[in-house]
């Protein structure tokens, strides 16, 4: 298929959205845009101004400076755009900014705007790259529809199926399809995707993501070596800094991991999950001080961010009781529960394991012991368990403090729902030899393990004998008693699209199956089986015949 010529682009049809603190610049950019014949361009004076706008429009291409004064920055308006998919998968979003330093660009660069131009901007720089870029935008706005329907191996198709019409963009078409392979959960089909782009031309990002590949394999060494090879070759290439501090982390090389994440902080530090990250690596090792800082600054470009939680603000609760400070740890959670409590339900159970912590690593241990009765109370008085790294942390205080029971309760429903995570089991283990109770550990992982696996036998058996109802209603109590099994998840899906399969379609067991798979996609990501499963979901719904053009049109044509 070859894109349509600039001038045959209907420039004027298109809704445009110019974002800029300064007038005399919005003005500027309008005109150039109605020098392309363009009638509907919106402006915005601010980053929450742009929200706004953003909300109730889908524009068709959005320019957006990089500085806009106080409150969000162009690179948080696109990350958040991005993430409440507000934008088109057609739209072209083109940052726009006099700033040159590598900080600023790299930022920006992480959230791949469609491309980023310095100021000034002529008419016929802002012309060439726009059309550029909108040429490429629509190659992709079928595969980008699917991929937002989570259609990922109808996405892998289209990619092919463009690829057959005309190369002009093939290099970017397997690069896409890479990521879906890897996305649907086929690995190998991705490995051979990225093999053939380096096979034409060395591409870091392709040999980027055979490093990701191997690491997902858990070949952890080798993963290590190659991201090592893409940051020789680029030093700027910030994803491979992230994935190498993993793949140290995941050899258990923590020092190594702590000193990659500091390199890559110093490169692009405005990222608000790398801060995080580095506060958590530096907590984890007791460098108090670069984990202070870490924190505060994740804090600080956080303020006006989507991504912003109020995981840097417990850690730095955590810093300031190691540094013996209980008054400003109280002080930063009273602040995170006003700012944070209505929309995470969780928050006052982790704001009192943090007090708890924050006691006992400050000396203070009759309050730390009252915190873990409090703590022991909260968990009588609700059945949900929060999520892994919670349950840990509580399992670790309530040991510091004395209690056994509880803490014991939560690591064995960790392992139930984690049945088949052996670094998962290590780790519970660990804690469990910390408590002095490691002979004991390993029996109550074993017995976990196999309540986890008798519950999900049980329905896979009702399943494969044909009592598909009952199949299906013992999945759901599964689903109850462990929440984020991953396993019963999947099968619990399985025998959901099973009894549509045999018994007919039903909608709401159709929609039954999404949420669990919906659900299961966000615990774990990239999943071979959510690809294979969403295909056989959408495939299911009986097809809806067309009128025929020559059929009877009312009840004149009755019989």
């Amino acid at each position: 298929m070859n894109a349509p010529a600039h001038d045959q682009v209907d420039w004027a049809g298109k809704n445009y959205l110019v974002v800029d603190d300064f007038i005399g610049v919005r003005q500027l950019l309008r005109e150039a845009l109605r020098s392309l014949g363009a009638r509907n361009i919106d402006q915005a004076s601010s980053g929450g101004e742009a929200m706004g706008l953003l909300n109730k429009t889908r524009y068709d291409v959005v320019l957006c400076d990089f500085n806009l004064g106080e409150g969000k920055n162009g690179q948080q308006v696109l990350e958040e755009a991005r993430l409440r998919n507000l934008l088109l998968p057609s739209c072209v979003f083109l940052m726009v900014s006099a700033e040159k330093s590598v900080e600023s660009v790299m930022g920006a660069a992480e959230h791949q705007p469609d491309a980023y131009l310095v100021k000034p901007i002529t008419e016929g720089v802002l012309l060439s790259r726009l059309t550029r870029v909108w040429r490429k935008k629509q190659v992709f706005s079928l595969i980008d529809q699917a991929y937002a329907e989570k259609d990922y191996l109808r996405a892998a198709r289209l990619c092919d199926e463009q690829i057959a019409a005309s190369r002009v963009h093939e290099i970017d078409l397997l690069r896409m399809k890479a990521r879906l392979m890897e996305r649907s959960g086929e690995p190998g089909k991705a490995r051979e995707t990225y093999e053939r782009v380096l096979a034409q031309r060395e591409y870091q990002w392709a040999r980027n993501g055979l490093a990701k590949i191997r690491l997902a394999d858990g070949d952890y060494e080798q993963a290590r070596q190659m991201f090592a090879t893409v940051i020789a070759e680029n030093r700027y290439y910030i994803d491979a800094y992230d994935q190498l501090a993993l793949s140290y982390q995941r050899m258990g090389q923590h020092e190594e991991a702590l000193g990659i994440l500091e390199r890559a902080a110093r490169l692009s530090p405005n990222s608000v999950p790398r801060q995080r990250n580095l506060g958590r690596a530096c907590l984890k090792l007791g460098n108090v001080g670069t984990a202070e800082k870490a924190f505060r600054k994740c804090i600080a470009v956080g303020e006006y961010s989507i991504r912003k939680t109020p995981d840097a603000y417990l850690g730095l609760a955590r810093v300031c009781g190691l540094k013996n400070d209980p008054k400003e740890a109280l002080q930063l959670l009273t602040a995170v529960q006003r700012d944070f409590g209505a929309d995470h339900p969780d928050l006052e159970l982790r704001v009192k394991i943090t007090e708890g912590l924050v006691y006992h690593e400050s000396g203070d241990y009759r309050r730390a012991r009252k915190a873990g009765d409090e703590l022991e109370a909260l968990l009588q008085a609700r059945p949900e368990r929060p999520d892994v790294p919670t349950c840990i942390e509580m399992a670790t205080l309530l040991f510091a403090v004395g209690v056994k029971e509880a803490p014991v309760e939560l690591l064995c429903y960790i392992i139930r729902n984690n049945h088949d995570n052996q670094l998962l089991q290590d780790e519970v283990q660990n804690i469990f030899e910390k408590a002095r109770m490691g002979d004991e550990g390993e029996s109550l992982i074993r017995a976990a393990r196999k309540e986890a696996v008798d519950l999900m036998n049980q329905g896979v058996l009702l399943w494969k004998t044909g009592k598909l109802a009952e199949a299906v209603e013992w999945m759901r109590n599964a689903r109850t008693a462990l929440p984020h099994n991953g396993r019963i998840l999947f099968n619990s899906a399985q025998i959901l699209v099973s009894h549509m399969q045999q018994r007919g379609y039903s909608v709401a067991l159709s929609s039954e199956a999404h949420e669990v798979l919906a659900h299961v996609d966000r615990l774990q990501p990239g999943q071979q089986r959510f690809a294979q499963l969403m295909e056989q979901l959408m495939a299911l719904p009986p097809k809806v015949e067309p009128p025929s053009a020559d059929a009877a049109p009312g009840p004149a044509g009755a019989a």
